[in-house]
Parts: structure tokens; C-alpha cells; sequence
């Protein structure tokens, strides 16, 4: 069974998957600044608050509530198993078709998301030249659906441990454009075990971000200005080159 597993790693060839979880990481890294500390924050600034409030307000308590284990826990089991589904689909499918292709494809679809990404984040006057009349097309994360409004209000009554846990579970299922990305790069490894792993870098990514919301609060937002989208632009691109190279190389 080992065995296999280990196959399965290799389906986009030697060496691809340190590739993918690279391009992943710089993606959490990107994003997690750029949207994910903006998007999360009121989560992450609630949960921070309550653990603060219980061990006294007292540094190393900031320290320990902006942590937040269960609820980043939460999220990599979440994404991981979003990217484990996303992997073995593909897989499944190349296989049965023989399309080597669909992967290369996924990957090319996944360079093209970042490459949006990182033209979402230049300034105003150059969007307008790059993009269509209107810009990107606006981010689903944030119109939460309606059945994940419930159980997400009641676990925020009292956020912290399991609470926290099945809050970060919960949210990973959101839905959203840099997820949609990750997710595309995630399924072009073809295996279940090498998705889930992609997606497990996407989320170390993200966190350093979600660190300094959670310890500095709307300080750390403020701070993340012009510059810090454009850096955040920047490795977009980078993620974006990679995984294109990634795809030409997989197609040839």
C-alpha cells in the first residue's frame, strides 16, 4: 500500500510534486496577505480576542491566542481533503481516458487563475489597461452560503478548541477564486495523496498572515498597503511562471 501511495506521487513525473507544493506555498504566501488576512480577519481577530481575554491580555496570551492551532488544524484537514478529492478525481479520469494532457491542462488552467490573481493586485491605472472594462470578476468569498451560515455563527458564539477546529473545517469549504486556483494545481497532480499534499503547502502559506492579524489585529491590515500587494502581485507571477513551465514541460 506503501508503495503505491509513493507511485502515486510521482504521476506528473520526478521531482513534480516538490514543484506543485512550491508554487503552492508561494501562492498561501501571496494570498495569504493579499486576500486571506482581509477575508479571514474577523474570524481569526474574534478567536484571537476570546483566548487573549481567558489567559489575561498578557503578551505570551496574544502569543498563544493568535496560535490558534485547532482552528488552522481545522483548515489544513479541510483543504487537504478538498485537494485529495480534486487530485484523485483527475487521476481517475486521466487514467480512464488515457488524456496525460488533462493533467497539463489543469496545471495551464492553475497558471492562468494565479496570473489573475497577481493582475488583481497591480495598481488601478495598470488593471485598467490589462484588463477588460470592469476589471476581475469580483471574489465569491464573502456571499457565504446560506447553509454554512448557521453552524458558522453558533461556533463563533465560543470559538475556541473543537469549536475553533470545526470553525476553520467549515470555512475551508468557502467559496473562492485563489481556492479555485490552488484547487486546479492540486487536481493536475493526479493522485489523491500528492493533492492533498499540494494543498497542505497552500495552507502553510497562508498562515504567517493570519499570525500577524491575529497578534497585531487591524494594525497588520492597515499595514498591508499598495506595496504589500504589489510583493504580493509579484509572487503570483512567479507561481504563475512555474506552474506554466510545469504544464508546457507535462504537454511535450
Amino acid at each position: 500500500m506503501l508503495a503505491n501511495c509513493l507511485h502515486d506521487l510521482t504521476a506528473l513525473g520526478s521531482g513534480a510534486l516538490a514543484s506543485v507544493a512550491l508554487a503552492m506555498l508561494l501562492a498561501g504566501l501571496a494570498g495569504g496577505v493579499t486576500h486571506c488576512a482581509g477575508m479571514c480577519a474577523p474570524f481569526v481577530l474574534a478567536q484571537a480576542g476570546a483566548a487573549s481575554g481567558r489567559g489575561g491580555g498578557g503578551f505570551l496570551s496574544r502569543m498563544s491566542g493568535a496560535a490558534l492551532v485547532p482552528y488552522h488544524a481545522g483548515r489544513m484537514i479541510g483543504y487537504a481533503a478538498l485537494g485529495g478529492l480534486a487530485g484523485a478525481t483527475a487521476g481517475a479520469v486521466s487514467q480512464v481516458t488515457g488524456l496525460r494532457q488533462l493533467l497539463a491542462a489543469l496545471l495551464l488552467l492553475a497558471a492562468v487563475m494565479m496570473a489573475r490573481q497577481a493582475v488583481g493586485r497591480l495598481p488601478l491605472s495598470w488593471r485598467r489597461r490589462l484588463l477588460p472594462r470592469g476589471g476581475p470578476s469580483a471574489a465569491v468569498a464573502g456571499s457565504y452560503p446560506d447553509l454554512l451560515l448557521r453552524p458558522i455563527g453558533r461556533l463563533m458564539a465560543a470559538p475556541g478548541g473543537w469549536n475553533g477546529f470545526g470553525l476553520g473545517l467549515l470555512l475551508s469549504g468557502l467559496p473562492c477564486g485563489l481556492l479555485y486556483a490552488a484547487l486546479a494545481a492540486a487536481a493536475a497532480t493526479g493522485s489523491a495523496l500528492a493533492g492533498a499534499l499540494a494543498m497542505l503547502a497552500f495552507t502553510l502559506g497562508t498562515i504567517p498572515a493570519l499570525l500577524g492579524v491575529g497578534l497585531f489585529g487591524r494594525f497588520f491590515l492597515r499595514r498591508a498597503g499598495p506595496l504589500t500587494q504589489m510583493v504580493g502581485g509579484v509572487l503570483f507571477l512567479l507561481n504563475a511562471a512555474l506552474l506554466a513551465t510545469m504544464a508546457v514541460q507535462l504537454a511535450a
